[in-house]
């Protein structure tokens, strides 16, 4: 027990990406914020770090999700599957997500102003995201897999620095949704729409989380360590 306490949340999602749900449950922040052990995290939130271990000790991946090896996979391969997975996703969804909240605001804005600030903060996470995405595809992804196969390619760390504080920038516009949202959960009069709103919201800000953790968490320490 007093192992999984030292050992840093980023290294424990990396080994079994299904102990993810687990964080999750207690809000503990397994992508920006992994870098912390689960007993400094825990100390921070005021948590009982017990409470989590038993929970990781306990925690039994569902079968009809793989635990897929995201650490043994080569830097290319696990760039290519980010863009095909996560990017993807996240180009499917802004406009459906943007939809909704716009629509959510201009009809319960008045009587429910945090769905106005969702809105805004939204449409932050859109604009900032659509750029980091073409960046990262543009410029990052094809120096990592240049560095990959030739040692002696020069690739300048400061990008992996930079598209961190990106990502720290998104995740903060994220976190504030959720807390606006109270975990996004609609109010008891919420129409299709507001519920539909909070559903894509929850399941974006998940996906973001795991596409975070890959890059932050594994990509990045292997291009490092090339």
């Amino acid at each position: 027990m007093s192992e999984l306490k030292n050992k840093t949340i980023a290294e424990i999602v990396t080994n079994d990406i299904s102990t993810a749900s687990v964080f999750k449950k207690y809000k503990l922040d397994f992508c920006c914020g992994g870098g912390k052990t689960v007993e400094n995290a825990c100390k921070k939130a005021n948590i009982n770090v017990d409470d989590v271990i038993n929970d990781l000790l306990n925690n039994k991946p569902k079968n009809d999700v793989p635990n897929l090896n995201f650490k043994d996979w080569s830097a290319e391969f696990l760039a290519d599957y980010i863009v095909y997975v996560h990017h993807t996703y996240v180009r499917q969804n802004l406009g459906i997500i943007s939809e909704f909240a716009d629509k959510v605001a201009n009809v319960h804005g008045q009587h429910e102003p945090k769905t106005i600030e969702i809105a805004k903060l939204f449409s932050q996470v859109s604009k900032e995201f659509t750029s980091h995405m073409a960046k990262e595809e543009g410029i990052l992804f094809p120096a990592i897999k240049a560095k990959e196969a030739d040692y002696n390619f020069q690739f300048d760390e400061k990008t992996l620095s930079l598209t961190e504080d990106e990502h720290e920038g998104v995740g903060s516009l994220v976190k504030k949704i959720q807390e606006l949202s109270s975990d996004f959960t609609p109010p008891e009069w919420a129409c299709n729409t507001f519920k539909a709103l909070y559903f894509k919201l929850e399941e974006f800000t998940n996906d973001l989380y795991q596409h975070i953790h890959l890059e932050n968490n594994i990509l990045f320490p292997k291009v490092k360590n090339l």
